[in-house]
């Protein structure tokens, strides 16, 4: 059940292949269809590659999906966790509420919702995204042109939302875990009219927790109502809503420092905060959708979407900046903020998409249109005291005075266009060959200011994409592809004129394998990515910061596995290898990202108990490192965590579930993007009782 809904809005496949089936009908088997696969840890196809439904063999692109399964069974509760298990992708958790995602050695900026493109005003992803909303998330790696019309070379992540069943179900859970934590979700779907071509499903969710770091604590409300109403035979109209509320107490904005002024790593004790007992990070997310799918006959389709969202960010917070004294304290200072922000996003997508017959063959194409604005509004008022030493140990115990926010003003107002359009096909060029090719025009351009910084930039581009993949047997497979993607920027040359836009290209080569009727996936890639062009502070001409675009390269290796290995036993697993990632001299860039990644996600229902089934989570990482001043340099040791879950099923409707987190208790900073960093959490477990019906 859980694949055909997460592809129930974008194919309809299986639901209109028949023309004279009735609504109800069309429920009936696409619900029917995925049941074998409610456990999996695979997909058998998916869309984010390439406009096109292709199973991941035929794909010629690196992709990972983390299905339902997987995340239920190891509590991914948040795209950070979940993020942090995925082949090649780490995460990079700046500050408690702030986070940049890397693939390849770039930045991740694009995002989508059931393949419709979201543009990243901020770069980061603030507040912690709730996963209990998506059947699956699919991670596509590399340039992805076709998919997304401006961004980095590195990859596309794609939430594939929670649709409606065709029959009454339900689930509830309630989770206890370390740190208070109080986790409760549940989940409703059902018919709303008798002949069944009517229904809705709604997603809630309350989490909240003390933490293990100082004065942190962390609240989430999340709700998800979706209906899915069949207008005719041929036409499904489905709209929802989505609310996401954070509102944590004592956020830490900017870390910790991690050298003391004599040079030597500070070396703080795990919990340490810099924040302020009355600092606070609120944010609330509204969007909503509505989407209609129309199938024309003789195989095509047509889909249109629209989607509203409005963000909102409210904080009073206080950043520590400077280098300590060892062994005396002080050298650390107070900067104290109020930050207001709001963003609104437009998005509109038309995607037509169908066979036709050439040279006695049939081929596939698609071809569409979208549109993105995104306007963003934000004010900094900024606290007396700013440049307040803090003595001794003080800039740690939270107890500094909240000042009145009224020392000066700044902010930003920029609006942001992209319009796209794309066409793809795939050619059955013979038997064993087929050819994915396609074309993305996009027109972005944005207007504004952001802290006395003009925003004004403007690029109209063509990118290509091409893949071919030879099937060498019924199992096996060879691709290649090369894809492209550009991105507009605002900096300034020693001129003033504004850079020309940063563009990224991603040449792979592999082979992939499907196992067992597509239950087990494999694939293995070589790959080049680069990224030009790319703003760099080059000096100053009075005030103001002029830039350089420099490039970047990386090249290496990956492995991807995922689905059933043997009844009952499930798996994910991947490895990543930079082999190089350098600039212009062929100097080491971004020291920040571990050259070599590897993940394993596991489980194996138990033959002698099959109500039990254990398994196993593990992430290593290679070493990274920043430097900080001339002859100062921050290393964070290769490292290893492992976790553990049971899950036991009471009875035909109740199961009880424990799952313990970094079992090894490896303490280590959660990342050094910045020059400030923070510990991730030491050991640490939960319990979860789940009801479904």
């Amino acid at each position: 059940m859980l694949l055909a809904l997460s592809l129930m809005s974008s194919s309809h496949a299986v639901a209109g292949d028949a023309d004279t089936a009735a609504p109800e009908a069309q429920l009936q088997t696409v619900t029917v269809t995925g049941t074998a696969d409610q456990d999996a840890y695979t997909a058998r196809a998916t869309r984010s590659a390439g406009k096109l439904e292709l199973s991941l063999r035929e794909t010629p692109q690196s992709v990972s999906v983390i299905t339902r399964a997987r995340m239920d069974d190891f509590k991914l509760d948040n795209i950070n966790q979940v993020l942090a298990t995925t082949t090649g992708v780490t995460v990079e958790q700046v500050e408690t509420s702030r986070t940049y995602y890397t693939a390849r050695g770039f930045d991740i900026v694009n995002f989508q919702y059931d393949g419709v493109g979201m543009p990243q005003v901020f770069g980061n992803v603030q507040g912690d995204l709730d996963t209990a909303l998506y059947e699956r998330i699919d991670v596509v790696r590399g340039a992805n042109g076709l998919m997304t019309s401006t961004g980095n070379p590195s990859a596309t992540i794609n939430f594939i939302r929670k649709r409606p069943a065709a029959s009454l179900q339900a689930s509830a859970s309630l989770t206890l875990g370390a740190w208070n934590k109080r986790r409760v979700e549940g989940d409703v779907s059902t018919p709303l009219n008798d002949s069944g071509s009517v229904a809705g499903r709604v997603v809630l969710v309350h989490d909240q927790s003390d933490s293990y770091i100082d004065r942190y604590a962390p609240k989430k409300n999340v709700a998800y109502a979706v209906v899915d109403a069949h207008l005719s035979r041929d036409t499904l109209l489905t709209i929802g809503h989505t609310y996401e509320a954070n509102r944590i107490d004592s956020p830490m904005w900017g870390a910790l420092p991690l050298y003391y002024s004599d040079g030597t790593p500070t070396n703080y004790p795990v919990g340490t905060s810099t924040s302020a007992d009355w600092s606070r990070w609120d944010t609330t997310t509204n969007s909503t959708f509505a989407e209609l799918t129309h199938h024309l006959g003789q195989g095509w389709n047509v889909q249109g979407t629209l989607t509203y969202i409005d963000y909102k960010s409210d904080s009073d917070l206080q950043y520590v900046y400077g280098t300590p004294v060892k062994g005396v304290g002080g050298g650390l200072y107070a900067y104290p903020s109020q930050y207001i922000a709001a963003q609104q996003q437009k998005l509109a997508d038309l995607a037509v998409d169908g066979k036709f017959t050439l040279g006695g063959r049939t081929h596939e194409l698609s071809f569409g249109y979208s549109y993105a604005n995104s306007r963003l509004t934000d004010r900094s008022n900024y606290g007396q005291g700013i440049g307040t030493e803090l003595p001794g140990q003080s800039a740690f115990d939270g107890r500094y005075p909240k000042p009145s926010f009224d020392a000066s003003v700044d902010g930003s107002r920029y609006d942001d266009t992209r319009n796209t359009l794309f066409l793809a096909t795939r050619l059955n060029l013979a038997d064993d060959w087929k050819l994915l090719g396609g074309l993305n025009h996009t027109r972005a351009r944005s207007s504004g200011n952001s802290y006395g910084t003009s925003k004004y930039k403007s690029a109209t581009k063509t990118t290509p994409y091409v893949g071919v993949v030879y099937d060498i047997n019924r199992e096996w497979s060879a691709y290649a592809s090369h894809t492209r993607i550009f991105n507009p920027q605002s900096e300034i040359d020693a001129s003033g004129a504004p850079l020309a836009a940063v563009e990224g290209k991603t040449t792979e080569a592999g082979v992939k394998a499907a196992f067992f009727d597509n239950r087990l996936n494999a694939s293995g890639a070589v790959f080049k990515t680069s990224q030009d062009n790319t703003a760099e502070a080059a000096g100053k001409i009075g005030a103001k910061t002029y830039y350089r675009g420099v490039n970047a390269q990386s090249a290496g290796i990956e492995f991807d596995l995922s689905g059933q290995l043997s009844k009952g036993w499930q798996a994910s697993a991947g490895i990543t290898r930079l082999s190089s990632l350098k600039g212009d001299q062929g100097q080491a860039v971004r020291t920040y990202v571990p050259r070599t990644t590897a993940r394993l996600n596991t489980t194996y229902q138990v033959p002698a108990l099959p109500a039990l089934k254990v398994g196993a989570t593990l992430a290593w990482q290679s070493e990274t490192s920043i430097d900080q001043i001339a002859g100062v340099r921050t290393v964070q040791s290769s490292y290893a965590t492992l976790g553990l879950m049971a899950r036991y099923q009471i009875d035909q409707h109740l199961a009880l579930s424990v799952n313990l987190n970094n079992v090894n208790d490896k303490q280590h900073l959660t990342s050094l993007y910045w020059t400030q960093a923070y510990y991730a959490a030491p050991r640490n477990g939960s319990a979860t009782l789940s009801w479904s019906y």
